[in-house]
């Protein structure tokens, strides 16, 4: 069977299916650059007239910004749609004579955000924090149908020194009990983690059953970490992954000499040489380095959706176009000897 964008997948045994490209809002909330309000609508609209039926966001995103977008177009729309957003932050904003937790240490692979509302946020992961993002972003959605919720951005990379204490609130402080409350109560259909870090879903799956995970950056046409440990194990557990950053913060989707940003930083040396060779291999079989890099993830079985961000329309358009592109069987070999070419 051949899977275009617009195809149902679906996520486990929740009876919840989602189009196997989906649309994430992350650049919605001003990552890298300022995203206008009508620019943003704009776009979330062309995702909806493409066909793209699965939707992402997270109070993370522009400081609660990206959540109230969403809700303003999908509230206009009728049909059937899956929704997921993100659980793990509180938002709250400083005021005289009160109180808040010390700022959390910068997180490396947080870019910040160019018009983020005036918010900050503060990790909590435990068991009342779970249940009060959940009612919150219901209001900032403007909407009761939420479907999945990931946890978001739990892991050592992310919380360093702090990462046992904020796992506790999520183990031992009812963290994940609250998640399972709400989908037994069919308040959601499924939950998971949304994180950089493959590792922290695989704990995860120590501490209770995950529907569905979303994995940005690590199984990637340029970043294989995830392959071989962990993909079979989420194939193995039955827990449908959704993939994010498969262009790894736009190196594989920029032209040639164009923006050279891998995981939220500047590309290395042997990162852009790695990324030409791969290049250079979508050039022989006259097909975008794009094409390929959005359309790798889908061959592992493990994988259900890959999901985009877009800062434009066209962006958007474009990201289908590559998606949909044919590609030739014997293309995918010659990528891996290509990528394996470049030492360190």
């Amino acid at each position: 069977m051949t899977i275009t964008a617009t195809t149902p997948r679906p996520i486990g045994k929740t009876g919840l299916s989602i189009t196997a490209l989906g649309f994430g809002t992350a650049p919605l909330g001003g990552l890298y650059a300022d995203v206008p309000t009508s620019q943003a609508v704009e776009v979330i609209e062309a995702a909806w007239n493409a066909g793209i039926r699965y939707f992402d966001t997270a109070p993370m995103y522009g400081l609660t910004r990206a959540e109230h977008l969403m809700g303003q177009v999908l509230r206009a729309h009728e049909g059937e749609f899956a929704l997921s957003t993100k659980v793990g932050r509180l938002m709250t904003n400083q005021r005289a004579g009160r109180e808040l937790p010390p700022e959390p240490p910068k997180n490396p692979l947080d870019p910040g955000w160019w018009n983020g509302l005036p918010f900050r946020e503060v990790f909590d992961y435990s068991y009342d924090a779970i249940m009060r993002s959940y009612d919150d972003s219901q209001q900032r959605l403007g909407m009761r149908k939420i479907d999945l919720l990931y946890v978001h951005d739990i892991g050592r990379v992310t919380h360093a020194d702090l990462h046992d204490h904020h796992w506790d609130q999520l183990t031992k402080g009812g963290g994940f009990r609250a998640l399972q409350e709400l989908k037994a109560a069919g308040d959601i259909k499924g939950f998971g983690l949304g994180v950089n870090e493959w590792e922290a879903i695989r704990d995860a799956l120590e501490e209770t059953d995950l529907d569905c995970c979303m994995l940005a950056g690590r199984y990637s046409l340029l970043d294989r970490d995830a392959a071989d440990t962990f993909l079979p194990l989420a194939q193995k557990r039955g827990v449908s992954l959704a993939l994010g950053g498969v262009y790894n913060s736009g190196i594989l989707a920029a032209p040639k000499g164009g923006r050279r940003k891998f995981n939220y930083a500047d590309a290395d040396p042997v990162v852009v040489a790695k990324v030409e060779a791969l290049r250079n291999v979508c050039d022989t079989y006259d097909v975008p380095l794009a094409a390929a890099a959005i359309r790798f993830p889908m061959r592992h079985p493990a994988v259900t959706a890959v999901v985009i961000g877009a800062k434009t329309a066209s962006q958007l358009r474009q990201n289908v176009e590559w998606f949909d592109t044919p590609l030739p069987e014997a293309i995918w070999a010659d990528l891996d000897a290509a990528l394996a070419s470049v030492r360190a």
